[in-house]
């Protein structure tokens, strides 16, 4: 196990040394060629580090010091789990520990929901992990959030993982058929053939956490089924579990129609992202109207993700923020923005300014 010792001087400064148990420990936490130490060095300029043998001594302002060693910790306890760690890693570790909060960074992202094929499925932010809880804890969960953020597949990872405990004995995914945006027309084929594109994001998700070849035996057996959500009407759903994804896109009484097709010994999990919203003009949104129908209702849990959950490229959750500023200033404007130029040709027309403009 790594241990620390710390000096402090009377100025203000400090050090820390952190012992790593083997050099094979201490490479899986810096990084082949010391590339996380570069990383941590980048974030922590003021700090110096300095790697001797098996032990890594930390230096410089105190409570820079201290936030690079509880970093450092961190970083280690991944790594004694088996953890890759990415510069991906390392900044979704400092996010968490700015947030301080009382569970450790490390318990979050070493919580194994499934195992497939050598990789692990595992939530990547606190909120993240507080919404696998509520899927373990509650009957019906809504996960709200923005693109990106893991909400159907973390649902889906727990759906294949209760079907492997054999705490149900069928997953139901099912997605109402809007178009976004688009006018698709006329699609040719059979009626599988016309609503596939719809639910392709689900085979994706599936083909993700099970072997393929067993998933079209487990959809001809019933055990897995794949429908758009007008096929759920007067049914009742027993012993399994039940994802409604894209629920932004159900009206109000498609929504109650889809929850009271709940049964004994089955969960419900409904996903959406209330900022994409593709349903005809004035029509409105289900997932947005539930929470306050729903609200008090015992075992009914909602938990909300946001850009800071955004787990695809990095840019994915500048764009996620960048859109949710803008509909603020477009919500305080009245609905209306006026058209600004991009800021590389405001500036270009500011310095130069053309005698044809000027006219």
């Amino acid at each position: 196990m790594s241990q620390s010792r710390l000096d402090v001087d009377p100025l203000g400064s400090s050090s820390r040394s952190v012992h790593f148990d083997s050099p094979e420990h201490m490479v899986r936490a810096l990084g082949a060629h010391d590339e996380v130490l570069q990383v941590i060095e980048a974030e922590f300029s003021d700090v110096n580090l300095h790697v001797r043998g098996n032990e890594l001594s930390i230096s410089g302002p105190a409570d820079a010091v201290q936030l690079t060693l509880n970093l450092v910790e961190e970083i280690r306890a991944l790594a004694a789990k088996d953890t890759r760690i990415t510069p991906q890693v390392v900044a979704q570790l400092l996010r968490m520990l700015g947030e301080q909060t009382a569970q450790r960074p490390a318990e979050v992202l070493t919580l194994n929901i499934l195992s497939s094929r050598g990789r692990n499925i595992r939530p990547k932010t606190l909120n993240q992990k507080n919404y696998v809880e509520a899927i373990d804890n509650h009957t019906v969960v809504f996960g709200i959030g923005p693109a990106g953020t893991g909400k159907t597949y973390l649902a889906m990872a727990k759906a294949v993982q209760a079907l492997q405990h054999k705490e149900v004995n069928r997953i139901i995914l099912t997605r109402p058929a809007v178009e976004a945006g688009e006018r698709l027309g006329f699609l040719p084929g059979t009626l599988n053939d016309k609503i596939d594109p719809y639910l392709r994001p689900l085979y994706d998700a599936l083909h993700d956490m099970m072997d393929p070849e067993s998933i079209p035996r487990l959809m001809a057996a019933g055990t897995i089924e794949v429908a758009p959500l007008a096929y759920m009407r007067g049914r009742t759903l027993n012993d399994a579990f039940i994802i409604l994804d894209e629920a932004q896109n159900t009206t109000p009484e498609q929504m109650k129609m889809f929850l009271t097709r709940l049964g004994f010994g089955s969960k419900m999990v409904v996903t959406g992202d209330v900022t994409q919203i593709d349903l005809p003009g004035g029509t409105s949104s289900g997932l947005k109207v539930v929470s306050e129908i729903l609200d008090g209702v015992e075992d009914v849990r909602f938990s909300q993700l946001d850009a800071t959950d955004v787990v695809r490229h990095r840019l994915v959750s500048d764009i996620v923020t960048a859109y949710s500023r803008w509909d603020e200033r477009r919500r305080s404007a009245g609905g209306r923005i006026p058209h600004r130029a991009p800021a590389a040709r405001r500036k270009t027309e500011a310095e130069d300014p053309s005698p044809e403009r000027g006219a």
